[in-house]
């Protein structure tokens, strides 16, 4: 009798160990991580802090600019949808996900008018809610509305988004959910191969997309 207790006591932390492995293995699966390597996340950082202080001459003339010729804040702000870190939050002593809305959200920022409109947000990657390349983040309805027509289309939030991407590069601006299901393969595709050298290639490409608005931000 102490021998088959002892069984099937054994049997039934054996049970709970496998059965807490195996949650805890679901759990981690599910987590997205940002797969960007530190050299790639400093890479970013230096190009925003130098971009900063080469276009700050730039941007306080447009800032006064528009100050001169139109009411209103000089800058634009906009919820837009980030890197997904699937945080918990806690309400009524339970621990509930928040509402899925594919990632941590953040205020981005944008210049009310001109061609340079997109300067502001190297303060986003200084931040650390943005790099300079990567998808670009959408806002919170659009995103939620896109994830329902656009298989995988969550998947670009497992990398921080970005002022630039391969998709803006190679894609004008979206007409219609089929313009959007090509940029999610673009996104997609830079995912899966990025790299330092990637990154600078689509940077350097960036230069004629945004004097000439040939893409798409």
């Amino acid at each position: 009798m102490e021998t088959t207790a002892k069984v099937r006591r054994s049997s039934h932390v054996s049970t709970r160990a496998r059965a807490h492995t195996h949650a805890h293995a679901l759990a981690h699966v599910s987590q997205p991580t940002d797969r960007e390597q530190r050299g790639r996340r400093l890479l970013n950082v230096v190009i925003a802090a130098l971009g900063l202080v080469l276009a700050l001459p730039v941007m306080l003339v447009i800032a006064a600019l528009i100050k001169l010729t139109s009411r209103g804040p000089v800058l634009f702000a906009q919820q837009r949808v980030g890197l997904d870190r699937r945080a918990l939050s806690r309400s009524g002593g339970n621990s509930r996900r928040r509402m899925d809305l594919g990632g941590a959200q953040f205020t981005m920022y944008k210049f009310r008018k001109f061609r340079l409109d997109e300067l502001p947000q190297v303060l986003n990657v200084l931040r650390g809610e943005m790099n300079i390349v990567g998808p670009r983040p959408e806002q919170p309805a659009i995103f939620v509305y896109l994830r329902e027509q656009i298989e995988g289309y969550q998947r670009r939030q497992r990398v921080r988004p970005g002022i630039t991407g391969w998709a803006q590069v190679n894609q004008g601006y979206d007409t219609s959910v089929d313009d959007v299901r090509r940029k999610v393969r673009y996104d997609l595709e830079y995912i899966h191969g990025q790299s330092t050298l990637e990154d600078l290639r689509i940077m350097l490409r960036t230069v004629p997309v945004m004097l000439f608005r040939r893409g798409a931000h």
